[in-house]
């Protein structure tokens, strides 16, 4: 997608079939999605207050009520003037990121409850206006490419078309004109976008293209509603093209049949594919189990839990996108900074068997079920020691075991009967480990050798040196 030479790409499936997923993003492996907005003040259940608020009979109906008053009185607008960001440091987040051995950055633009975190032309309900008055957005933008970050966003705004309905049922703030620039449409979900909401759909996702110039553009899921099919042909084509003229691959997430296979990439949400993906595909999941956006009351997943699917994914032809929630401030709870280095302390030893590799013929072993879909990534049991997952490059075979295996490990997709014999292996070493490594195969499989010092805290790579031809 980088060459001035090649054909433009026109709004039809057909023309955005000839799109290919850029090299530097098969080979980053590793990306930080950001939940960052106003539904971070409340604090309170997840991301999705702002449409809970506003649904009798939720818990978010009840705290809001008993909080901040009734809805009348105490609308989500009410909670802008305490979004302030006086905190947010760009700079220091990015260090952070890269310290994770994250290769690209997603903040969310907008989410469903309509408020931009950029600057909108075609929004007074921006950071940009009220709240912070900044560009979140363009700041993040700025500092990430600064350090080689690769930048993204995304967009939720779809999905706006019927988030605050539930205030329309009641009495509510939602109902008064004067705020209809951040409330509305206020559709019942069950209807479809009229043509003004969809041609300001593609308004806003174009300014962000043409503003921001992000190499990823993620889309939630309401965008597959049947009548979004030719605007997103239309985005599809004019992001693709914009791409062309900056001589810079870019890619597209979607989620379930929104896009048609190859002309976008494919992104489940919280879970993972059974087995291999012939085409590039990402994982979107986050480092809470609760909530993407900051709440008091959080559930985390351990670090060792998440390098476990992001190896797994990787196995598959995959990349993970983590998700962190920043507080109104701005800041980034401690316990989210603390998983992220600890990903990044194991990539430091382990990241040559995930940076730039590609799956072998076969992702792995082992006796754990991953279960393949969206919203399963809390239902497999903990990886163990002879769950092993496999990634090449080269003249390389990596195995990475999910767990210690103990003194020896016997891997049995490398039995003496596969493609990898043993005149084949010229060594076998641990990464972050210096000496080699005895080892015998058979029928059953390779059985290695492990020294006694374990080299990192968590997965454990056995990299393969091969000779000849796979």
């Amino acid at each position: 997608m980088n060459s001035s030479n090649t054909p433009k790409f026109e709004p039809s499936w057909e023309s955005l079939k000839r799109y290919s997923v850029p090299q530097w993003y098969q080979d980053a492996k590793f990306g930080i999605f950001i939940h960052w907005g106003v539904y971070a003040v409340p604090a309170y259940g997840n991301e999705w207050y702002p449409r809970n608020m506003y649904q009798p009979g939720s818990p978010e109906f009840d705290h809001h009520v008993a909080t901040y008053g009734h809805q009348t009185e105490f609308g989500y607008k009410d909670f802008i003037p305490r979004f302030t960001a006086e905190r947010f440091d760009p700079e220091a987040w990015v260090e952070l990121f890269k310290s994770a051995g994250a290769k690209y950055v997603i903040p969310v633009a907008e989410h469903h409850d309509g408020f931009a975190m950029y600057d909108c032309s075609l929004s007074e309900w921006t950071a940009t206006k009220m709240g912070p008055r900044r560009d979140l957005i363009g700041e993040l933008a700025e500092a990430a490419r600064k350090h080689d970050l690769i930048f993204g966003l995304s967009s939720h705004r779809a999905e706006h078309w019927w988030f605050f309905d539930g205030g329309t049922q009641f009495p509510s703030d939602v109902q008064d004109p004067r705020y209809q620039g951040l409330y509305g449409p206020a559709q019942p979900q069950a209807t479809q976008p009229d043509q003004a909401f969809l041609d300001d759909w593609l308004a806003r996702t174009r300014e962000l293209v043409d503003r921001y110039e992000p190499q990823i553009v993620y889309f939630d899921w309401w965008i597959e509603q049947p009548v979004f099919a030719a605007y997103l042909q239309q985005f599809a084509a004019y992001y693709y093209n914009r791409g062309l003229e900056r001589q810079r691959g870019v890619v597209i997430n979607y989620k379930e049949g929104s896009f048609p296979e190859g002309t976008a990439v494919y992104d489940v949400e919280r879970g993972q594919l059974a087995g291999i993906r012939p085409l590039f595909w990402q994982t979107d999941t986050s480092v809470s189990k609760n909530s993407w956006g900051y709440v008091e009351q959080q559930d985390y997943k351990s670090a060792r839990s998440l390098i476990g699917d992001l190896v797994d994914i990787v196995s598959k032809n995959g990349t993970l996108l983590l998700n962190v929630g920043p507080r109104p401030d701005g800041t980034l709870p401690e316990p989210e900074a603390a998983i992220l280095r600890e990903i990044g302390s194991w990539l430091a030893v382990n990241g040559e068997a995930i940076y730039s590799t590609r799956p072998w013929s076969t992702f792995g072993e082992g006796p754990t079920e991953v279960r393949e879909g969206k919203f399963t990534d809390t239902q497999r049991q903990a990886y163990t020691g002879e769950d092993i997952r496999f990634t090449t490059k080269e003249n390389t075979l990596y195995a990475i075991c999910l767990d210690w295996p103990g003194k020896e490990v016997t891997i049995r997709s490398l039995g003496s009967g596969s493609t990898i014999a043993a005149n084949r292996i010229a060594e076998i070493t641990l990464l972050g480990s210096g000496e080699l490594l005895a080892w015998t195969q058979d029928e059953r499989g390779l059985t290695i050798q492990l020294p006694n010092q374990r080299p990192c805290d968590h997965a454990y790579t056995l990299k393969l040196t091969l000779a000849g031809e796979s």
